[in-house]
């Protein structure tokens, strides 16, 4: 039988059973916020850093009252220089702290990549283990909101490119919460990606209709208190027979929107994590349906897409009914004025998903 749990029980480092977990809706802001606040409290080693964090609350104001609640000491602002902010997280990570660096925008985080792939990455390797980069970045990415080329970047397969970092995208607000309090107690450095087009609501790839706020959506439902999702570990939105759609971030609701309006009967895969990628799930997957479709907003060459399309080639050849499509970004900058262009819309999707069915 299931029991209600008290406050005393919230306060339990034990994590809950989510089932009998208190919960209530947020947006993917609020649950991000939620799970900073809990780790604050939680664990005393861990900072919050970075342009506008501290009493403007972020940008997007996904740290808003915490510098308030926490004080100036563990939730502060930095100068705006990328690289001074993930040097000094490097550096507090190996002198014991948990540091939550905030990269305005994944578009401003290349002068950074130094300290990130030379230093951070490499830290417990070059050091035999004596020293760790236990931070976590987080960073708004992707576009959908007329960002234009310096604010719609997704640079994800830079990072997946790095061995030694660990690179996390959610795309519900349940996800967003349980994903980054593990991210923050791993003790490896990880890039936490932000799909900021959905930071109020799911989005379909119609922009030309209403937006949909996160309250009516199940996924908004987030338990109260601790918990988290183990890193690595991909989730099946829908179950299906035909075919496998492999996506993440804001494209987990495009394609269920397209497979949706289509009446496909698609199995679709959110990675969560890209590394560590859950192989496994991706293998059964196809091996079920016989054909994958592959979507990300990133541009096409060398996108995580190119190598998630190599690995299903190589493990689950014999199975495949259909060549692996891909839909993808451009390699052009992010346009603002032809943002809908650009962006791996429904018309792209559905395009997609009937050559595949027709081969």
């Amino acid at each position: 039988m299931a029991t209600s749990l008290t406050a005393a029980d919230l306060e339990d480092d034990t994590p809950l059973g989510l089932a009998d977990a208190p919960s209530r809706n947020m947006n993917m802001i609020e649950a991000i916020n939620d799970a900073l606040d809990i780790m604050l409290s939680h664990d005393p080693t861990v900072v919050i850093m970075g342009e506008d964090v501290g009493y403007f609350g972020g940008v997007f104001r996904a740290t808003a009252h915490l510098q308030e609640k926490h004080g100036k000491n563990r939730v502060f602002d930095t100068p705006i220089s990328e690289c001074g902010i993930i040097g000094a997280a490097v550096g507090m990570g190996a002198y014991g702290l948990r540091p939550v660096p905030e990269i305005q925008f994944a578009d401003y985080i290349y002068p950074g990549m130094d300290q990130l792939i030379s230093e951070a990455a490499r830290l417990r390797y070059r050091s035999a283990g004596e020293f760790i980069a236990p931070l976590t970045v987080r960073s708004p990415f992707g576009g959908g909101i007329f960002g234009g080329q310096t604010h719609s970047q997704s640079p994800e397969s830079l990072f997946t490119h790095v061995a030694g970092l660990k690179t996390v995208i959610p795309s519900t607000p349940y996800d967003a919460k349980g994903l980054l309090i593990a991210a923050i107690e791993d003790n490896d450095p990880v890039i936490f990606f932000e799909p900021k087009r959905i930071y109020n609501g799911p989005f379909s790839g119609y922009y030309d209709k209403p937006v949909e706020p996160w309250k009516n959506h199940p996924d908004s439902k987030v338990p109260e208190g601790y918990f988290s999702i183990p890193l690595g570990k991909a989730r099946t939105v829908r179950e299906g027979d035909t075919l496998t759609i492999l996506a993440y971030g804001t494209m987990v609701h495009v394609v269920s929107a397209v497979a949706k309006e289509k009446g496909v009967d698609a199995e679709i895969i959110d990675l969560r994590t890209l590394v560590p990628l859950d192989i496994e799930a991706i293998e059964a997957s196809v091996e079920k349906t016989g054909r994958c479709l592959i979507v990300h907003e990133a541009t096409r060459t060398s996108g995580f897409g190119a190598e998630l399309s190599a690995l299903v080639q190589e493990r689950c050849f014999y199975h495949l009914e259909a060549p692996i499509e891909r839909v993808t970004g451009f390699d052009t900058p992010y346009p603002h004025s032809l943002e809908w262009a650009y962006f791996p819309g429904p018309v792209r999707i559905g395009e997609a998903i009937d050559k595949i069915l027709e081969a």
